[in-house]
């Protein structure tokens, strides 16, 4: 499953002339409830400002995002989707959602449940494993091979 978003996502990358990394911003920067800042942003990718910069460089000038300064204190940066740029990922992901959609079609609410309760709990178990020190196994505190 992971492959073959990866591959719709790297899809997608090429045709804006963007980066993988990029995709990834444009999805945090659209699921965002309120505006995202670099700084959360940089948080969010686990990259450095630098990157973050680089990335929202390219974002702005293919058109995706625009920066706006916030209007009560004027060094935070707020970071928006641009409308036109939305409709087009919106358009070019459809398939994918649509595909999730079909594939929901075959399994029961409570089927369901649990999986949505199965891959919940892997995604937490999974950022625990990320946030180790290197070479820690989850949980155990042993050093790995």
């Amino acid at each position: 499953m992971n492959g073959e978003i990866n591959r719709v996502v790297h899809g997608f990358a090429a045709t804006q002339g963007l980066h993988a990394t990029d995709v990834q911003a444009l999805a945090a920067i659209l699921d965002a409830e309120e505006p995202l800042t670099p700084g959360r942003l940089r948080e969010h990718l686990g990259l450095t400002s630098g990157a973050v910069t680089a990335c929202l460089d390219r974002l702005e000038r293919a058109g995706h995002v625009r920066r706006s300064r916030d209007s009560a204190d004027r060094r935070v940066v707020h970071l928006h989707y641009v409308n036109d740029a939305q409709r087009t990922a919106r358009a070019f992901f459809r398939p994918l959602a649509a595909a999730a959609t079909e594939a929901r079609t075959g399994f029961t609410d409570a089927e369901l449940t649990v999986v949505v309760r199965f891959l919940t709990t892997l995604n937490a178990e999974l950022a625990t494993a990320r946030n180790q020190a290197p070479g820690e196994t989850a949980r155990t505190g042993l050093k790995g091979p």
